[in-house]
């Protein structure tokens, strides 16, 4: 299903067929994204989709950066609301939990924008990071410097640092992707509740090399 049409007038074309390409991806993943569809929800001809996407990779790649977008606002949104009375080390993993945590729920509410999120990216090698257009895309971003301020406040040792991020994002997206496709997707949210909080705590274990604090 795609969303309502609508007749578009004046304005940003690129714009309006990206919004209309999230909700495609929404409802359909990035499969039902697609240059014919979102400039049919916007009521242009799909000609006019040319002057703005060369091709259909172009409008996904588009996409797929504001679903990161997307995602990254949960997860920011999540951290913000650390507690501030914790001590520094213990807010500084606390957040770390929350970035996990947020992931895989972001995953579980709003599939068809995580399967596009990571639908599409950079083909080559940069530095072991992940990027899109030679940006790093904003979810990666924000797991790097969260570990970075773990490390600032002493609740991370330097040396374990180095690649931390690929541990941490190892295991929340393949819980995530266990959760919506897998055998999980049949349990009760409370299950998947509890069998997350344990991935994200074993994730945070393994990284820093000893047992995380007390939540």
């Amino acid at each position: 299903m795609t969303s309502p049409l609508r007749t578009y007038h004046h304005g940003d074309l690129r714009h309006a067929l990206i919004g209309e390409g999230l909700q495609l991806a929404r409802t359909g993943g990035p499969a039902a994204v697609t240059l014919r569809e979102a400039t049919r929800a916007a009521g242009v001809s799909p000609n006019a989709a040319y002057r703005h996407f060369t091709d259909r990779d172009a409008l996904v790649r588009a996409v797929a950066r504001e679903a990161q977008l997307a995602l990254a606002g949960a997860i920011t949104a999540r951290v913000e609301a650390t507690p501030a009375d914790l001590a520094p080390a213990a807010a500084a993993v606390e957040r770390l939990r929350r970035v996990g945590t947020a992931y895989i729920d972001f995953a579980r509410a709003e599939r068809g924008l995580f399967e596009t999120a990571f639908f599409t990216q950079d083909t080559h090698a940069n530095d072991a990071i992940v990027t899109l257009d030679d940006q790093i895309v904003a979810p990666f971003r924000l797991l790097m410097d969260t570990l970075d301020a773990m490390v600032d406040a002493g609740a991370l040792a330097p040396e374990r640092r180095p690649y931390a991020e690929w541990a941490c994002w190892s295991a929340v997206h393949g819980f995530a992707d266990i959760a919506v496709h897998g055998p999980l997707r049949w349990q009760p949210e409370s299950v998947v509740d509890a069998l997350a909080a344990a991935v994200v705590e074993a994730a945070i274990t393994g990284v820093r090399g000893t047992p995380a604090p007390p939540s």
